[in-house]
């Protein structure tokens, strides 16, 4: 009896997670950092970071098929930042870096795809940003 009183807390508590990294609001990741700060959102992320080496991933939404334009606005003291958008195969569709910030891509709306930072020895402010193209 008690078994089954402790294992369905559990349960809920398993479903609320997946539904949260099926949802886009969970994230995966492997940073070393003095400060890091990581808002995903639904038309682009933001991140605030200080020493920060490592990478975050997490699953974009993209409701509608449609091309998109990505634009990666990062304001760096020292360091680099890069993203990449990937298939639901993890293969790499659009990479980002402070050297080739803006990207366009034509989306499925019922794809999954994800987006991996990556930062090296990465200190300040970086902003992604994605719209709908319309044609």
């Amino acid at each position: 009896m008690l078994i089954y009183l402790t294992s369905i807390p559990l349960i809920g508590t398993l479903f609320f997670l997946l539904y949260l990294y099926h949802q886009g609001l969970a994230a995966t990741k492997s940073v070393a950092a003095v400060l890091f700060v990581f808002r995903p959102g639904k038309q682009g992320d933001s991140v605030s970071l200080d020493s920060c080496t490592g990478w975050v991933r997490h699953m974009g939404r993209f409701r509608e098929s449609r091309m998109y334009t990505f634009h990666l606005d990062c304001r760096l003291s020292k360091g680099s930042a890069a993203v990449t958008l990937l298939d639901r195969q993890k293969r790499e569709l659009l990479r980002l870096s402070q050297d080739s910030p803006v990207g366009e891509i034509e989306l499925s709306g019922n794809g999954r795809y994800f987006l991996r930072w990556e930062f090296q020895n990465a200190t300040g402010k970086c902003e992604l940003r994605w719209q709908r193209l319309f044609t």
